[in-house]
């Protein structure tokens, strides 16, 4: 038997990413997609013949309107997260929004704020953090498996586009469009400080940044430096034009954790599938091995609507995702690094 009625979700939009969402969602008894909404009534209602979902709506007011919804995923352009998430709010409507949180910490704060007057759950959505690895590696961060941490890299791409800058892809794709708050940094590279947050376990003080950027006018390659008050360095690189990357290594000083922060486990018939690793060495000494942990692994976007559930059914400490503090520090982080890269590639602080 469940243990509770699921958390009934609409989905504003009918982004690649809503489909992998509902796809995920298909196997939960904790929560289930009931509705979508999208700028049209043929798209809304093709997307939910496609994904079997019940209703569709022709706007994404009247998702907002429907009393069946009680949570919305917002899967939508990077600009738009803050708007829509104050709205569904003002709809009485918990909300998981997909990364980044928002574009500035300003709105970030704005939306936190608006939640906890509201009484709703409000949440980030990153996949990873739901994942068994990445709650294993809060756990040992947590008992001091490596001692403080004193460094921590942390990398994400995948090739959108070229090396000279030109699309790979569609190039109204998001991803490679200004004014949709698309390049590297706001979208693979917001996990990779998402992962650097949780590592180090504050917010750095400072960022500097370099970067490369496409035809198009988003930062293709970034590659930023971050001083934080407890001494820790950390690096983050990101880039829509290089192979398939995504790793993280964090060095305290009596080991080092490697990870490589999945949403997903690999699938099915891979002789990987259904488990993900992590490697620790516990140690200072060069010549202490490394030991591999293997871990559960499934689709993280049921793990993390799972998580969510609990959290508005059965109250906040059943979320296992980014925290308020850490959502708030991640778009601090980015906005310092956006500036740099944007201005003489000096240090920037990080916004109060």
């Amino acid at each position: 038997m469940p243990e509770f009625p699921p958390v009934r979700f609409g989905i504003l939009g009918a982004a690649n990413i809503a489909r992998q969402f509902t796809s995920g969602l298909a196997g939960s008894a904790l929560a289930r997609v009931e509705a979508v909404a999208s700028r049209g009534a043929d798209k809304a209602a093709a997307f939910a013949a496609e994904c079997v979902i019940p209703r569709s709506h022709p706007s994404y007011e009247a998702l907002l309107a429907d009393p069946e919804i009680e949570a919305i995923y917002i899967p939508l352009p990077n600009h738009l997260h803050a708007e829509w998430v104050l709205r569904c709010l003002a709809a009485g409507k918990h909300v998981l929004c997909e990364k980044p949180f928002t574009m500035t910490s300003t709105e970030a704060r704005a939306a936190f704020a608006a939640a906890r007057a509201a009484g709703l759950c409000l949440a980030e959505a990153y996949p990873y953090m739901s994942q068994p690895q990445t709650l294993r590696l809060r756990e040992l961060l947590a008992e001091g498996a490596i001692g403080r941490v004193q460094l921590a890299t942390a990398a994400f791409g995948f090739a959108i586009a070229s090396p000279e800058g030109a699309p790979l892809v569609d190039p109204a794709n998001i991803r490679l469009d200004p004014k949709a708050g698309g390049g590297a940094l706001r979208d693979a590279g917001t996990y990779a400080m998402s992962l650097l947050r949780l590592a180090i376990g504050e917010a750095p003080r400072r960022a500097r940044a370099t970067g490369r950027f496409t035809q198009g006018g988003v930062d293709q390659t970034v590659a930023a430096t971050l001083e934080f008050p407890g001494g820790a360095i950390a690096q983050l690189t990101t880039s829509l034009a290089t192979a398939a990357h995504r790793h993280a290594v964090v060095i305290g000083e009596r080991g080092v954790i490697e990870t490589g922060y999945s949403n997903h486990g690999p699938i099915a018939p891979s002789p990987e599938a259904g488990r993900i690793s992590l490697r620790i060495k516990r140690g200072a000494a060069g010549t202490v091995p490394f030991a591999t942990e293997e871990l559960p692994a499934g689709n993280g976007f049921l793990a993390e609507a799972d998580s969510f559930a609990r959290m508005v059914r059965q109250g906040p400490e059943h979320w296992n995702g980014a925290s308020e503090a850490e959502s708030i520090d991640t778009v601090r982080a980015l906005e310092a690094i956006d500036a740099s890269l944007h201005g003489d590639g000096g240090w920037v602080e990080l916004a109060a």
